[in-house]
């Protein structure tokens, strides 16, 4: 069986073991310009110390208008590749594989973070807010009713994020994640609820796809070829005549014959649906889609060490993401490796040496 804490190569790249630091927007870009602050080092810095094999950065703006808050990282200028530097610099010092996630908001950018509770919705023009695109005019509920993008701007998209992974690769970032879930700019074109196009870049399966794929092909053109490549979908909408899990498996091949080397599996976002709440809503997900013969990162809702182990064990995924319990336990991996009893293999700082985790019996 294959260990959560087994490495695992992909291209030249080797993560040291199987658990992820899936992106988490953190909304601490207060200067509005998209640069990564102290709040960035030392966020990422705790869980590439706490042991993570991969950590990857928050979705961050490919462009300005891209952002989904004012608040959010960019990665559309050098100030701001110079202090992402910083950042992987230090995270590779203490055995962390970097990644960093690139994304357009889409219809869903310009909004308030949601840190005061007074503001809420999409930020007004004069309070600090911006126009935003989608495939078609159609507003998500509750937000301004975006422009709809013409081939123009789809171009200037496209280059925005082979721009962004070139500055990804001089930065010394390992990974690039292509953000295409949860109902921004490329999840809004996947979807038939939410593009509704009669040009290429809509109607069926290959029109609604087009987008993604010449994202990852432009990517792929700048990006090192030792170097992997992942992108998140939602795997499902989790409503009817939307974005399907039958769909997620027709792309899963397609974006591997692209030069996709793993797809981290998520779901809805895109449109207000009910969604399972039992904790392993995502995995039977996940398992599909590597069925379709690709690597796959799980994520959600995944909490328990051996329950992580044992999605490896079935053979659901091949990496793990631990979210938000990681924003409260950055060394989430110590603690797991101290319950699967594989303590020896963990990762730890030498000045953490003394905060061992003592040896445990394992939840059965």
């Amino acid at each position: 069986m294959t260990s959560l804490f087994d490495p695992i190569t992909l291209r030249d790249v080797t993560l040291d073991n199987r658990i992820v630091l899936p992106p988490m927007c953190q909304y601490q870009a207060t200067e509005h310009d998209g640069v990564p602050t102290d709040w960035h080092l030392v966020h990422y810095g705790a869980r590439a110390t706490g042991g993570f094999g991969l950590v990857i950065a928050e979705a961050t703006g490919v462009l300005p208008e891209g952002r989904i808050t004012p608040d959010c990282t960019g990665i559309w200028n050098d100030d701001q590749r110079d202090a992402w530097t910083h950042i992987v610099g230090f995270c590779h010092e203490y055995g962390a594989a970097m990644g960093i996630q690139l994304a357009h908001a889409g219809r869903k950018a310009s909004t308030y973070s949601g840190f005061d509770p007074a503001k809420s919705g999409s930020v007004p023009l004069d309070d600090g807010g911006w126009e935003t695109y989608g495939p078609s005019a159609i507003p998500f509920p509750g937000l301004a009713t975006p422009i709809e993008a013409d081939t123009d701007y789809i171009a200037s998209v496209v280059a925005a994020y082979a721009k962004a992974a070139r500055r990804a690769d001089e930065a010394g970032f390992d990974v690039v994640e292509v953000h295409a879930a949860h109902g921004y700019l490329i999840s809004e074109f996947l979807s038939p609820l939410s593009n509704h196009r009669t040009d290429s870049y809509g109607g069926n399966f290959t029109g609604r796809t087009k987008l993604l794929l010449e994202v990852v092909d432009a990517i792929r053109e700048v990006w090192p070829e030792g170097k992997p490549l992942f992108v998140r979908i939602s795997a499902t909408e989790w409503t009817d005549h939307g974005w399907s899990l039958e769909d997620s498996v027709r792309l899963a091949p397609i974006l591997n014959e692209h030069g996709v080397d793993v797809i981290h599996v998520s779901s809805g976002g895109n449109v207000i649906a009910h969604m399972p709440a039992d904790e392993d809503y995502q995995i039977p997900l996940a398992s599909a889609v590597r069925a379709a013969g690709v690597r796959v990162c799980a994520v959600g809702r995944i909490t328990d060490p051996l329950k992580a182990q044992t999605i490896l064990d079935e053979g659901h995924a091949d990496l793990i993401a631990v979210g938000r319990v990681a924003l409260r336990e950055p060394s989430w991996p110590l603690r797991a490796a101290a319950e699967l009893e594989v303590d020896s293999r963990a990762r730890y700082p030498d000045s953490y040496l003394r905060g061992r985790w003592p040896a445990v019996e394992p939840v059965r």
